[in-house]
C-alpha cells in the first residue's frame, strides 16, 4: 500500500473549500478507503487548530473536526531524533524540513503538496495532488 505524507496546505484546502479542495477531498476518500496509507505529522495538527479556531470561533466544532483527522489519518510522532534531523535538513522552512523527516522516517513514497519548491531537495519526492491522482489511475 503506498505511503503518503499529507502537507498542511492540502489539508488546509479541504477545511477551508479553498481552491483545490475537491482534489484534496479525493485524495483523502483513497485514504479513508485504504487503498493509500495517508499521513500526518502531529505538528500539524497544532498548526490546523490554530487555524480553525480563528476562523470558525467554535471551540467543540474545531475539536470535532481535528478529531476526525486524527482518527482518519496516521499520525508521525515528532521525537527529539525528527527536530535535530530537520535543523539540518537541505529544506529551508523548518516546518516543511520535518516533514522531509518524518516522510522519511515512515518510508512514505511521496509528501502531496501545492508548495513543490518548498520540497525541492527534499528526499521523499513531493507532488501535488492532482499529480498524485493521475499516477492512481
Amino acid at each position: 500500500m503506498k505511503k503518503i505524507v499529507i502537507d498542511t496546505n492540502i489539508l488546509m484546502d479541504f477545511l477551508f473549500k479553498r481552491e483545490g479542495h475537491e482534489k484534496a477531498a479525493e485524495l483523502f476518500e483513497y485514504c479513508f478507503n485504504e487503498k493509500i496509507k495517508g499521513f500526518i505529522c502531529a505538528h500539524e495538527i497544532a498548526t490546523l487548530y490554530y487555524f480553525l479556531s480563528k476562523s470558525v470561533k467554535d471551540k467543540i466544532k474545531t475539536k470535532k473536526t481535528l478529531s476526525s483527522i486524527i482518527n482518519r489519518f496516521e499520525i508521525i510522532e515528532i521525537n527529539a531524533e525528527i527536530l535535530d534531523k530537520a535543523l539540518v535538513s537541505e529544506i529551508n522552512d523548518y516546518e516543511d524540513a520535518i516533514i522531509e523527516v518524518s516522510s522519511e522516517k515512515i518510508k512514505a513514497e511521496y509528501i502531496l503538496t501545492k508548495n513543490i519548491k518548498d520540497f525541492k531537495k527534499s528526499i521523499t519526492k513531493a507532488i501535488t495532488p492532482e499529480e498524485f491522482l493521475a499516477l492512481l489511475k
